[in-house]
């Protein structure tokens, strides 16, 4: 999905007046981290990817325009991003596919924790915590 010329993702602006440039920091760095735990969600169960990229896209563009342009234009998460930006919804396929994927990999984990009841407890509650995170987005049909 290409960019509108006037979309906010394509300015050059600088952050939001009354940022303090400690704010701004705190902003960055909690964007980045919550960009590494959304990555990190793609390969671990339990771990929601889609909260914490849209999280990062927030508190990126508020902080740190270039680094959101760089999130909005990549080609994996940018449309996940652009599409919620523009929508501040879900579609329900996108939903339906990410507990999907969550679900066979808790089952995964929890099968390669066999004998040990509380890793596999601890596995399937982050899954559900997972899933709970990403039903609360609004969806859209």
């Amino acid at each position: 999905m290409p960019l509108p010329e006037d979309s906010p993702a394509t300015t050059d602006a600088a952050p939001p007046p009354g940022l303090s440039r400690l704010q701004r920091v705190l902003l960055t760095a909690a964007g980045l981290l919550a960009l590494f735990l959304g990555v990190l969600g793609i390969v671990l169960p339990g771990l929601p990817t889609t909260p914490f990229i849209l999280l990062s896209a927030a508190c990126l563009a508020r902080s740190s325009p270039r680094l959101h342009q760089k999130l909005v234009t990549n080609r994996h998460l940018g449309p996940l991003v652009r599409d919620w930006e523009a929508n501040r919804s879900l579609p329900l396929k996108i939903k339906c596919l990410s507990t999907s994927i969550m679900g066979g990999m808790v089952a995964l984990s929890a099968w390669q924790f066999a004998g040990r009841p509380g890793l596999q407890a601890l596995v399937l509650a982050l899954g559900v915590v997972g899933c709970i995170v990403v039903w609360r987005i609004p969806t859209r049909r």
